[in-house]
């Protein structure tokens, strides 16, 4: 019997057809399934995965399966879970599930350490807990652990301040930071389905408003540009100059937080970093304003101090929570300062998930060949795995590029040639 924990069985068949749907926008993870299932790559490798229990993430589980991996799933972020998603991998494919949308903290991490009992010789995690539960609480399974890959932003910043303090234990993968991950997934992805969430959960009109993204970093670049698309004024703030004039010369308006606070209609968090919207920014908002995160931690809003300058909350829609402040203006907050793409909608597009969960796949296969000659250390994703990906992706939507004669290559490779 496969052991799991998900929130119903009689979801499967409703999952199922929607991870079938899924797959149809995800050529080249299917190309890559369709290889793992004739060499066997991954023949007796037990995989842990700490991801957002979505379609994609499905057919990502399939592709390591058919490669001959015992993987078992466990979600990233409370509620991010697809329940009929869970189902089915359960159902149909045998696989071990842990998770539940709206799950509490406790049952969360609970569902961490039952993946980790499968004793995971690879990790495959999205923000980082996993491995810090994995290194802080069951260290004599790290004997058994060679490798792991990391999806996204905030976990990848995580692992690199494990590996400068001598902690880390096995190599990583930075996933995100591969070109095909993080210029499509972060901008594009992120930037679509995060005003997807907010339109979801709000049914508000963005056209006239003023959104204030906080971060200019890939997934704000996404954002601003979907926002202002809509038809919406956009206002950045960033602490990065680089990324501030950068803004700048894209036409948006940028300003310090403080002052964005006061103007702003709907506010965007995409930093990683905790408190960027903070007490004395909720004090000066407008009566109704709208805040969600598009970060992958529900920290980057101050919610305790939200909560200290209510009188009274309640909730007038789902994933939207009305606080009723002293002065009688009410400030809402959107999927429990959760990622609002997955907390409200269905996360980024298959499409673009494609690339993502291909680097995934290429690079647990890159980890398994090497992993007598890595170090314990964050890795980028070879380049040669990013350009595969890409070349892929385009052969899949018919499009046709140019190859270098060798004429032009030797002299791109020559110095000699002058004016």
């Amino acid at each position: 019997m496969t052991e799991y924990d998900v929130k119903d069985l009689d979801l499967a068949e409703v999952g199922r057809s929607r991870i079938e749907w899924a797959a149809q926008e995800m050529p080249v993870l299917r190309q890559i399934a369709e290889r793992f299932a004739r060499e066997r790559p991954l023949e007796g490798i037990r995989i842990a995965a700490c991801l957002h229990v979505t379609t994609e993430t499905a057919n990502l589980v399939r592709a390591l399966v058919a490669g001959g991996a015992e993987v078992v799933l466990t979600a990233s972020n409370p509620l991010s879970t697809q329940d009929d998603v869970a189902a089915a991998l359960v159902k149909y494919d045998g696989v071990p599930v842990y998770a539940i949308k709206g799950e509490d903290k406790e049952t969360y991490y609970r569902h961490l350490h039952a993946a980790l009992d499968h004793r995971p010789h690879l990790t495959m995690d999205d923000g980082c807990d996993l491995v810090t539960l994995l290194h802080k609480e069951r260290r004599e399974e790290l004997r058994e652990a060679f490798g792991g890959t990391e999806e996204t932003t905030t976990g990848v910043i995580r692992l690199r301040a494990m590996a400068a303090a001598g902690v880390l234990a096995y190599p990583v993968i930075a996933v995100n930071d591969a070109k095909t991950k993080h210029l499509f997934d972060n901008r594009y992805g992120t930037g679509q389905s995060t005003l997807d969430g907010i339109l979801r959960a709000t049914n508000v009109l963005l056209a006239g408003k003023t959104v204030v993204v906080i971060g200019y970093g890939w997934c704000g670049r996404g954002i601003a540009s979907r926002a202002r698309g809509l038809g919406a004024n956009v206002v950045v703030t960033e602490v990065d100059p680089l990324r501030a004039l950068e803004a700048v010369m894209e036409g948006f308006s940028v300003t310090s937080m403080r002052e964005a606070a006061r103007v702003g209609d709907v506010f965007i968090t995409a930093t990683g970093n905790q408190h960027v919207i903070d007490r004395e920014h909720l004090e000066v908002m407008k009566d109704g304003a709208i805040l969600a995160n598009a970060g992958h931690f529900n920290v980057e809003i101050n919610i305790p101090a939200l909560e200290a300058l209510a009188v009274e909350k309640r909730e007038p829609r789902p994933f939207v929570t009305q606080y009723l402040l002293a002065d009688g203006r009410r400030l809402h907050l959107l999927g429990e300062g959760r990622l609002i793409n997955l907390a409200a909608a269905e996360g980024h597009p298959s499409a673009v998930m494609d690339m993502s969960f291909a680097n995934q796949a290429l690079s647990v296969e890159y980890l398994v060949r090497h992993r007598d000659a890595l170090e314990p250390r964050v890795y980028g994703v070879p380049e040669e795995i990013d350009r595969r990906v890409a070349r892929l992706k385009l052969e899949a939507m018919g499009v046709a590029i140019d190859a270098l004669t060798p004429e032009q290559e030797r002299y791109l490779a020559s110095w000699e040639a002058g004016t």
